[in-house]
């Protein structure tokens, strides 16, 4: 075992593995870096350094040990030493214990043999992380409300941050998926790297691989340059998959190996490139259930799940809704230059009980129309011009009618009530329902209610 100790002298990194050559090369690389190394050899030599002076920057540690495994280090140290980063160093191709030491708080993963490169990124993240050079914001204000539910998505927000690790943020469509994800990435130690947000259902499937990875000139018709995809555009910082579930089966095995193996290859290329990013992806949809019918790859969904966030709806978060839309008036009202209006008692009564089913992203689209449109200096119920309930419509009893004619009438039915509590905007509706536009649109040609 080798040590060097100096309280006063460079930033500290714990560097654990029972192979010499490995813990050799390690040291070199963070003295290059300006680092000091203290190296062990085992969990409890580990653990000893740790008792002794617990002041380090990062520990870097082996998934096998002669006397335990890297799992019991990273919960020792999240438990006693919680503002420590701990990464693991896991077998090439072991995605099950890099998610498991993920799960179990990891900072970060590297796999063997060790990319130097990555290495240096990820020892800079944990370093930025622990020095605390990262913001330090009030989430509260980006993410407003008094609610039990948010007090607990704010909280898991703060812990996230201070991961690596993929995050898959749940909630309806308007629920503040991408808030949350842009929150992590500025809470993090990336947040002077680049956010780029990607929604996966806006891309031709023809294109996808070289939007993602990019592509080289010549490899296609119309490719007439280089050009970088997301990956590498969101190379250092975070890379934001929104309605992730939109992938194509094809394009999930080729992300998950981009995720796995941390390098993408360009269409057209034959050389791969390293690439540091973390993954945040979202959607409205049911992944699970999507897994189980066989339209998202489980493999991938495991990967992505390493830590989920459910956003709640805005019918969970009732007593928000009158501080949370004056926030927005607020704003809205700054955008225009002018005044704030109050909002009266029986208009923020209304918005109580209105059940939002576009969430936080429909209450700011009726204050902007209803400022918009405002005559006085306060909004009353009928500037809200809030959808009346949906009415009852019969369905019938499975076993009345033929079943297609039974699947026919309950399909019109929810397909109805979508348009009803979308204002008939067929996207929304779409996206209420679970299903592309493309389909919403053959679905009702199919049952006359393009008519």
């Amino acid at each position: 075992m080798t040590s060097r100790r100096d309280a006063d002298g460079p930033a500290r990194v714990l560097v654990v593995d029972d192979e010499a050559d490995i813990r050799e090369l390690l040291d070199m690389t963070l003295a290059r870096m300006g680092l000091a190394a203290d190296c062990a050899a085992s969990v409890g030599d580990a653990m000893s350094h740790l008792k002794r002076d617990g002041r380090y920057r990062l520990c870097l540690t082996d998934m096998r040990l002669p006397d335990g495994d890297g799992l019991e280090l990273v919960r020792h140290i999240g438990e006693h030493h919680p503002d420590l980063p701990v990464a693991v160093i896991t077998a090439h191709g072991s995605t099950e214990n890099a998610v498991s030491a993920l799960k179990a708080g990891a900072f970060d993963y590297l796999s063997k043999p060790v990319s130097l490169e990555q290495l240096r990124a990820l020892v800079q993240a944990a370093i930025r992380l622990a020095s605390g050079a990262t913001p330090t914001g009030d989430i509260g204000q980006a993410l407003l409300g008094d609610s039990a539910a948010l007090r607990q998505v704010r909280s898991l927000i703060e812990r996230v941050a201070r991961s690596q690790a993929p995050v898959y943020i749940s909630g309806e469509s308007g629920s503040g998926k991408e808030l949350a994800a842009r929150l992590i990435h500025q809470q993090g130690a990336r947040s002077g790297k680049p956010f780029i947000g990607v929604n996966c259902g806006a891309i031709p499937e023809t294109l996808m691989e070289s939007e993602f990875f990019g592509c080289r000139k010549g490899a296609f018709t119309g490719a007439d340059a280089d050009r970088d995809g997301f990956f590498q555009a969101a190379d250092g910082g975070t890379l934001f998959l929104d309605e992730v579930a939109d992938l194509p089966l094809a394009m999930q095995v080729k992300l998950l190996r981009a995720i796995q193996e941390k390098r993408v290859r360009k269409v057209g290329s034959t050389q791969e490139d390293a690439v540091d990013v973390r993954i945040i992806c979202a959607t409205h949809q049911d992944l699970k259930a999507m897994v189980e019918q066989g339209r998202f790859r489980q493999d991938l969904f495991y990967r992505l799940n390493v830590i989920e966030i459910r956003m709640p709806s805005l019918r969970e978060c009732g007593d928000d809704i009158p501080a949370l839309a004056k926030h927005i008036l607020g704003r809205l009202a700054d955008a225009a230059g002018r005044p704030a209006p109050k909002i009266d008692g029986a208009a923020l009564a209304a918005l109580r009980e209105y059940p939002f089913p576009g969430n936080v992203r429909e209450l700011e689209n009726i204050l902007e129309r209803a400022l918009a449109l405002l005559a006085g200096d306060a909004i009353c119920v009928a500037d809200l011009q809030l959808s009346p309930a949906a009415p009852a419509v019969d369905v019938p009893v499975s076993g009345q009618l033929p079943l297609q004619e039974y699947l026919d009438q309950t399909e019109r039915h929810a397909i109805l009530d979508a348009l009803q509590k979308t204002r008939f905007n067929r996207t929304a509706a779409a996206r209420l329902l679970g299903v592309t536009f493309r389909s919403l649109r053959y679905r009702m040609e199919r049952l006359g209610l393009n008519d």
